[in-house]
């Protein structure tokens, strides 16, 4: 779901799932009159409409974050026990470890909003307490992983056109810094959340209890530090990320058909026993052609990947521009329910992309095959 924070009339409000009038989680705060609000916009949606396409997409996300968690725990044991000399293996199982991380949170967020649709008595709020313990969370992972992804691909497309010289730049240790650095500047930043926003306690008529719930600062402070953090995090790294990703892939692509046209038209020069200087592929450097198979394999497998990633993000991408170029198009607009709706719709995409990389390994990389299947006791040999 989009990251969202919203102001009116000096009431907070929260990005919660609707809840019914006689739901005893239903906690009504305005902080005018020193207590908080949980509140939403009727929408477009009628609540039995809500309520139900709502429930699917959670059971639906449910289903793939489970498959995310299996997968992406293989995806590490196997290059644990490949090792880590080489640098893909390391950029590759941090890649994997997020993915298996954002899966857990994507699943603590969808089980906080289930109990508190079925009215489970809990201690605390599990729509709104979820969502700050792992929706939050889960915004930022999502362009941690964006921008690993993207430094996946500028490393295979640095080693598509200047091979010799990539070897010596990024080493293991090199790519084990990149993968701190990455995690330190766009998934730590998410605990600074807890700056705009507060755990609380509240008492619960319904149940006479008192039980934590969230909260947030309306200072000047707090208001224009959380406008400037969600520009930054929430739109800024994730859109960069993305273009860099796109951009390293279609020079991938454009490399690799290169290097392919060469490999036809040298093999063709050889047959007719012409020299290779002949082939119309000539303006190919002499470095992008001495690209190994294995790198080349590597190169496939990473586009592969890095395609993957570009569709999943692409509908997240027009969610955040529709977010801002949209008037009232936030969880407490005209368009509320619409917004609540479309935001899982288009968070399937990650955990989606991070079940499928998977196969892509198992299909394009023969070393990744092999410990697989060593691992699952599919072959005997060790």
């Amino acid at each position: 779901m989009y990251l969202h924070l919203i102001e009116e009339d000096n009431t907070t409000r929260y990005p919660a799932m609707d809840q019914m009038t006689d739901n005893p989680f239903h906690l009504w705060e305005d902080h005018s009159k020193g207590s908080s609000t949980l509140t939403l916009a009727s929408g477009i949606l009628s609540d039995e409409q809500f309520n139900i396409i709502l429930l699917f997409i959670i059971y639906t996300s449910q289903l793939i974050n489970n498959c995310a968690i299996i997968a992406n725990s293989l995806i590490i044991a196997v290059y644990v026990k490949l090792g880590f000399s080489e640098p893909s293996n390391i950029s590759l199982t941090a890649l994997a470890i997020c993915d298996f991380t954002l899966a857990v949170l994507f699943t603590w967020n969808n089980l906080g909003i289930w109990l508190t649709y079925h009215n489970v008595r809990l201690p605390f709020h599990g729509a709104n307490v979820s969502f700050l313990t792992g929706g939050a969370q889960s915004a930022f992972l999502s362009t941690t992983i964006a921008w690993i992804t993207a430094f996946i691909s500028f490393e295979r497309c640095l080693c598509i056109l200047v091979p010799l010289k990539v070897r010596r730049l990024i080493t293991s240790r090199v790519t084990f810094v990149a993968m701190l650095i990455i995690v330190l500047l766009t998934f730590c930043p998410s605990f600074f959340i807890y700056i705009r926003y507060k755990f609380i306690w509240v008492f619960n008529p319904y149940l006479n209890v008192t039980i934590l719930n969230t909260t947030s600062l309306n200072n000047e402070f707090a208001i224009l530090f959380g406008k400037i953090y969600i520009l930054i995090c929430g739109v800024i790294q994730p859109l960069l990320a993305f273009s860099i990703v796109l951009i390293c892939t279609v020079l991938l692509v454009v490399q690799l058909r290169k290097i392919s046209s060469w490999k036809l038209s040298v093999t063709s020069a050889q047959s007719q026993r012409v020299q290779p200087e002949e082939n119309p592929a000539g303006s190919l450097s002499a470095a992008e052609a001495r690209v190994s198979q294995k790198e080349e394999r590597l190169v496939r497998m990473v586009v592969a990947i890095a395609t993957i990633f570009i569709m999943s993000y692409i509908p997240i991408c027009i969610g955040l521009l529709c977010d801002v170029l949209i008037d009232r198009f936030n969880p407490y607009g005209v368009y509320s329910r619409i917004y609540i709706v479309s935001g899982y719709i288009v968070s399937l995409g990650q955990p989606i992309s991070g079940s499928v990389n998977i196969l892509i390994y198992y299909k394009m990389a023969s070393k990744f095959r092999s410990a697989f299947r060593r691992l699952v006791r599919l072959d005997r040999q060790e």
